[in-house]
């Protein structure tokens, strides 16, 4: 893999592993809201953030099956076989 290609590969990781953190921060405020919220507002906050969560997990599935294939095309090129 060439020194773009890695730069490139970096820039994607780290997008996807800030992704994630915020996936599991969302959820996990969520559930703590659920428990120590105001009582009238518990419900809705916590499927507000279990969708809002639902939606990014959605999209980081997308573009984690999309690194991968950009990987996997890119990351044998510097490979002796």
């Amino acid at each position: 893999m060439d020194e773009s290609c890695k730069e490139k590969f970096k820039m994607k990781f780290y997008l996807l592993a800030v992704q994630l953190n915020a996936i599991i921060l969302i959820f996990a405020v969520g559930v703590m809201l659920l428990f120590i919220g105001p009582v009238q507002y518990r419900i809705p906050i916590f499927i507000i953030t279990l969708l809002i969560t639902l939606v990014l997990s959605i999209y980081f599935v997308k573009k984690y099956k999309e690194t991968k294939a950009w990987l996997d095309e890119h990351g044998d090129k510097g490979k002796d076989t």
